[in-house]
């Protein structure tokens, strides 16, 4: 028996573990493999050298109680499998989370009280956005309509202007999904607001509620982020190791069909094809991809995933010299509306304990991209660093001094952009799939390393079911 696993990015590699586990309770070996068309497996999990330490170059960290039920401990998915992998000593979490918003020249502290972005109580917003007067009354219904969706933007702005969205959420969710509140899904992007929005009938009842939900979910002192000392590649290569799964790189996967009653992939070069059998199929990869491999198999879930579009992103990190001085803060998001390039910039030095280096080296990351506004991606190397250094020097109000090393990554579509009904279109196309096929990732459920693991295990789970009933 064979499961193949298309994409080895945590979505995928977490599926190949989960479905070992399951194999190994049922006393099953099957052959587990991972195609992945990039020459490494991990996604947008990757830790690079800069300065002769290691650098976080795509995910930083990831949410300690998300994704998934919560063990006895409140662990969240990625949280249990770092420990299932022998990481529970490696595992830190930020030493400050004082976060800022630039607005007018200055960093302005985050709000609290806030929901990515939106405040339960817009007194608390300090001159830092101008609520609109009367906009968040009491209409005697819903705030949505349940089963409904729309745009987090359409959705804030009418209860509470357009101040609160430009400098809040706007910069909140673009340095989650680089994209913007106006088009991004309420249902898919800010799912604990949605719930409650479905029965408050103002917008202050349903962050309240939404925060209240949280707060009552969350462990008493449980950290909110955590991450991996080393870097996060550790865990790409703990889940490798788990998952005891035959792992092929640089492989692209051209179509999948029928073989009388198996899966057949068609992998590698179009004039030198490799033909692959499975019992079960997983696929874990982006959603053109995805779609691009259904048309024959599935059409519809086809053109339920095929809509759905990505933002691309840089990340600049510098490696500063021993006592530049920097705000005691985590580090700050940048309002599109304030004109630079530079949407977010995270001070690794000051955020994390375990990545202050002997020597004093400063390190700083900061991140480009917006969707739809690429010009700046379009930059050398050379000129996004010294584009950087720049925006960031006016931005923390002094000179930066030349850096001792630096380091870009390019993630080009590296970010789902949700327009809203993104959930009934993820229903339709698994509704659609013929058994033995899964879907699993960001493409369908979700950014953030819990909610992809969380993701991988369910395909996995499926894919197990379909193949335990049609061979007891």
């Amino acid at each position: 028996m064979r499961i193949v696993v298309v994409g080895g990015g945590i979505a995928g590699l977490a599926a190949a573990a989960r479905v070992r586990a399951l194999a190994d309770e049922a006393g099953a070996r099957p052959e587990i493999v991972v195609i992945e068309q990039a020459n490494v497996v991990g996604g947008k999990l990757r830790t690079g050298c800069i300065a002769g330490g290691p650098v976080e170059l795509g995910a930083e960290a990831f949410l300690t109680g998300a994704g998934g039920t919560p063990d006895a401990w409140g662990e969240g998915s990625a949280s249990q499998l770092a420990r299932r992998v022998g990481l529970s000593e490696a595992l830190r979490h930020p030493s400050t989370a004082r976060a800022a918003i630039a607005v007018g020249g200055q960093l302005r502290p985050v709000p609290a009280g806030t929901l990515v972005g939106v405040p339960a109580d817009v007194s608390a917003l300090d001159g830092l956005a101008r609520p609109s007067a009367d906009g968040d009354h009491d209409g005697g219904r819903p705030l949505v309509e349940p089963g409904a969706d729309v745009a987090v933007g359409q959705l804030v702005r009418a209860r509470y202007g357009h101040e609160v969205v430009d400098r809040l959420v706007d910069p909140m969710l673009g340095g989650v999904y680089a994209g913007s509140a106006d088009e991004l899904s309420l249902a898919a992007t800010m799912p604990a607001l949605y719930a409650r929005a479905q029965t408050a009938r103002t917008l202050r009842d349903a962050v309240a509620a939404a925060l209240a939900d949280g707060a009552a979910r969350r462990v008493p002192g449980q950290p909110i982020f955590t991450t991996v000392e080393g870097g996060l590649s550790r865990l790409v290569e703990g889940v490798v190791s788990l998952a005891r799964a035959t792992v092929r790189t640089g492989l692209p996967v051209r179509e999948l069909g029928r073989a009388g009653d198996r899966w057949r992939l068609t992998v590698g070069a179009t004039r030198d094809p490799e033909y692959l059998d499975a019992d079960a199929v997983v696929l874990a990869v982006p959603a053109k991809p995805a779609a691009r491999l259904l048309e024959t198999v599935a059409p519809k879930a086809a053109d339920a995933l095929g809509g759905l579009d990505y933002a691309s992103i840089a990340l600049v990190s510098l490696a500063l010299p021993a006592g530049t001085p920097l705000p005691d803060l985590s580090g700050f998001l940048v309002p599109a509306d304030q004109g630079y390039a530079v949407k977010a910039a995270t001070f690794f030095s000051t955020k994390w304990a375990h990545l202050r280096r002997p020597d004093g080296t400063v390190l700083v990351r900061a991140s480009l991209g917006r969707y739809g506004d690429t010009a700046v991606l379009q930059a050398t190397d050379e000129d996004l660093v010294a584009l950087v250094r720049e925006e960031l020097a006016d931005l923390v109000g002094h000179t930066l001094p030349e850096p001792v090393d630096t380091l870009v990554a390019r993630w080009g579509g590296a970010l789902p952009q949700y327009a809203p009904g993104h959930l009934d279109r993820v229903a339709s196309a698994r509704e659609a799939l013929p058994v033995g096929l899964a879907l699993a990732g960001a493409a369908v459920d979700g950014v953030g390393i819990p909610v992809c693991v969380t993701s991988g295990e369910a395909a996995a789970e499926q894919v197990w079911a379909d193949l335990a009933e049609s061979r007891p």
